[in-house]
């Protein structure tokens, strides 16, 4: 058994290097809702020397609020955005010798486009016209994982071991009770259930199917990575393989 272990770096929370050694996939911020130019270069470098797979994290235009307000833009505005998103990373990673191996919205326009279809199709498109071969990235059993395939991407179905669960599947919002896993045992036994099991339990208590595909650790929490660590460990113990496919 294989599991993909994916970090949203890039963001200027720290510790992206320690981060980096234990996962296998990055999800770079691609300057809308955190990092530039600098930062991305960067990132792409630590990614690079540790053989970890590079992913563009494009997200709504928000700095404010770290890309976590949800925004109603034209279809056409949220498609030029993210192929600008895109282009930039693409353009940092080939010039540093590597190459751009998939994509995962970031915050409200990740969670919108998992209930949208609407947006979900704008992004799905926008990703098959600037690079078929690019894997898409969205919230396991959500309308962009939906539309992705319809498009003919590669999908991979993420799932979150330090986010709360609803009984639809969908995440526990940012700021509402439940929203964020603080206890590392209940962390790990969440990541368990998730890869072994494909479960989850939800806030309500119910159980909940969930294919992952990948598991994301959020660089930008304070346990991060105390917990990747951890994580890591914990599979490893499960006779489970870390690697991107």
């Amino acid at each position: 058994m294989n599991i993909d272990l994916n970090a949203d770096v890039g963001e200027g929370c720290g510790g992206d290097a320690e981060l980096l050694d234990l996962v296998s996939s990055a999800n770079i911020a691609c300057g809308w809702h955190a990092g530039d130019a600098d930062t991305m270069r960067k990132t792409v470098l630590l990614a690079l020397e540790r053989g970890v797979a590079i992913g563009a994290h494009p997200s709504f235009p928000d700095r404010e609020h770290f890309g976590r307000r949800e925004m109603r833009l034209p279809m056409e505005t949220a498609r030029a955005g993210l192929l600008y998103q895109l282009g930039a990373l693409d353009a940092i990673v080939r010039a540093e010798g590597g190459a751009l191996r998939h994509v995962k919205p970031h915050g409200a326009l990740y969670n919108q486009a998992a209930r949208d279809p609407e947006l979900a199709e704008t992004l799905a498109r926008a990703i098959r016209d600037y690079n078929p071969a690019l894997r898409a990235v969205g919230l396991a059993g959500g309308c962009f994982i939906d539309a992705c395939r319809a498009e003919g991407l590669d999908t991979w179905q993420e799932a979150f071991a330090d986010r709360g669960y609803r009984a639809d599947g969908s995440l526990v919002p940012r700021g509402s009770p439940g929203d964020l896993l603080a206890d590392d045992a209940a962390m790990l036994a969440q990541a368990e259930d998730m890869v072994l099991r494909q479960t989850v339990a939800a806030a309500d208590g119910q159980r909940v199917a969930v294919r992952a595909d990948t598991l994301c650790l959020h660089g930008d929490g304070a346990h991060a990575l105390r917990f990747a660590r951890l994580l890591r460990r914990r599979l490893e113990a499960l006779g489970v393989e870390v690697r991107a496919g």
